[in-house]
């Protein structure tokens, strides 16, 4: 089962949800700003599937991807993009480029989802981004992250295993070093006849915590920053995927936010 399966196709059905994203996003939108964003930029895009949903939703939304990855994107064209009506596919522009390289038309809304922009491990480098999504946007937009925490993403050889419909998902904490607070995480597929795509994707991540970064989004230009965090599942004790502004937060274990830095 391992030969056959396909290693994107599984992270999408593991780990992203669109659908969700892009409401949350255009929610959030509507309300710091009193009106329906247009032009989403996704840094990181990979596959680009939040693309591709944007510009699904309403006929003149327009969508821009950026990775230096040429197989996800490749992949993204084919088993993605191909399956828009072609009036949608023309409101996608796709960039094989640096994140923090790209200029040209200015979005409503820089999403850098999946803790893409932990790859960055200075404070230099973080904050050359951040400097980099605020040009990108016009004169009102938003820059959308999100980020992991809590004592237990400190952990090492820690794994967690999720089932799914024919494969199970597991993502491993495989290192980390709290003197440089970088890390190496690893997803793996396992398949119920045993096979396995192990470490079908390895991350080396800084974490961040949101006071570095909030710091840094305030010195890229960024006038305000907020936070969004996870309630909580009072039956199962996990997120339940409902995320509202906090000033203060729990001490939870592991726990995901957004961070939404505004410019206007």
């Amino acid at each position: 089962m391992a030969k056959q399966a396909d290693r994107f196709a599984l992270y999408q059905q593991a780990v992203q949800e669109p659908e969700h994203e892009v409401a949350f996003l255009d929610r959030i939108f509507r309300r710091q700003f009193a009106r329906p964003a247009t032009i989403l930029r996704e840094d990181f895009c990979g596959a680009f599937s939040v693309c591709c949903h944007w510009v699904r939703g309403r006929p003149n939304r327009q969508a821009i991807g950026v990775d230096l990855d040429p197989k996800a994107l490749a992949w993204g064209k084919q088993h993605n993009l191909a399956k828009l009506p072609i009036a949608a596919q023309e409101r996608i522009t796709l960039l094989k480029r640096d994140v923090r390289r790209v200029a040209g038309t200015k979005a409503d809304i820089v999403a850098a989802q999946n803790f893409s922009f932990f790859t960055f491990h200075t404070r230099r480098e973080l904050c050359s981004y951040f400097r980099a999504a605020y040009r990108n946007l016009g004169p009102q937009g938003m820059l959308a992250l999100d980020i992991m925490g809590g004592y237990e993403t400190f952990k090492e050889d820690l794994r967690e295993t999720r089932r799914l419909r024919n494969f199970r998902y597991q993502w491993e904490q495989a290192r980390f070093d709290p003197i440089s607070h970088r890390g190496t995480f690893n997803i793996h597929f396992l398949f119920p006849d045993g096979s396995e795509i192990p470490k079908a994707f390895t991350y080396h991540w800084r974490l961040w915590t949101i006071p570095e970064i909030r710091e840094l989004l305030a010195q890229a230009g960024f006038p305000r920053s907020d936070v969004y965090w996870e309630g909580t599942n009072q039956k199962t004790g996990k997120g339940n995927g409902v995320f509202r502004t906090r000033q203060k937060a729990p001490s939870d274990p592991a726990w995901i936010a957004y961070i939404i830095a505004i410019k206007k």
